[in-house]
């Protein structure tokens, strides 16, 4: 499958009279790493359930491949996007081969028991995110880490060509957050990913969405969109941005505030 494309159109969604994010637009292109970036209650984590169908917008479309994706029956959507999300609502009494291979069930009919190619697909997921060890754990047993390691893996599994992930390198300590963030460069798929951390933003994304109080504040590639000021006026703070020697990426260091006697 090839990667899809992805278009957010003038979305806005609200809760009640509040509203979470306000005329959004944005555009992932088949293939790219795109970054959602922002404070805590920007609006990122509510723009992605749009995306992945749990936050209906109040206005505005969210297309892929040009078809409106509240509009696509759930299982064509399910054979197309892969969602990894904070909180996954389930405490899965089963072994970490099973949740894997829940992936696997948008390409199958009712009934249809696992395949050698099935098992073929779970067991390189799980090579891919270093967890083959966990395979026959039970996933309540796992530690957080552990747990996001295996949820990615079940994405993978999917085979999708949209994943749409939401912070997924929470939980994950620097060997796995840079592992991971790895695999999803190299997917033959379409990424949408929110991230804290500005600089693996900056080194694994093409392009950043920057959004602050539930709008677009600026986009672009990271090495436009990472200035001093722009962070000065989304996160408060100040901070010094180069490009990394090594990387060539753009590098933020943020200041410590200035205290007077």
């Amino acid at each position: 499958m090839s990667p899809a494309e992805l278009g957010v159109e003038h979305v806005t969604l609200r809760a009640g009279v509040h509203a979470l994010v306000r005329d959004v637009s944005l555009t992932a292109r088949p293939g790219e790493v795109v970054g959602l970036v922002g404070p805590n209650g920007s609006g990122k984590s509510s723009l992605l359930r749009a995306v992945y169908r749990v936050l209906r917008p109040e206005a505005g479309h969210v297309r892929v491949d040009g078809a409106d994706a509240w509009s696509l029956p759930v299982r064509r959507l399910a054979r197309t996007l892969a969602a990894v999300v904070q909180e996954p609502g389930a405490d899965f009494d089963l072994r970490v081969r099973d949740v894997v291979a829940m992936g696997r069930t948008p390409h199958k009919r009712l009934l249809d028991g696992d395949t050698e190619e099935d098992a073929r697909l779970v067991a390189s997921a799980l090579e891919s995110v270093d967890a083959t060890e966990l395979a026959g754990r039970s996933f309540s047993q796992l530690s957080g880490g552990e747990r996001q390691r295996v949820l990615i893996a079940r994405a993978l599994a999917q085979q999708p060509s949209l994943m749409v992930l939401d912070e997924p390198t929470n939980h994950l300590d620097v060997r796995h957050q840079l592992e991971v963030l790895g695999i999803l460069r190299r997917l033959p798929a379409t990424v949408l990913v929110a991230l804290h951390d500005l600089n693996l933003a900056a080194y694994y994304c093409d392009r950043l969405y920057v959004l602050c109080d539930g709008e677009v504040t600026a986009s672009g590639p990271p090495g436009e969109v990472l200035t001093p000021k722009l962070l000065s006026e989304v996160y408060g703070v100040a901070s010094e941005v180069a490009v990394h020697p090594l990387t060539g990426a753009p590098h933020v260091t943020f200041l410590p505030r200035q205290t007077h006697a």
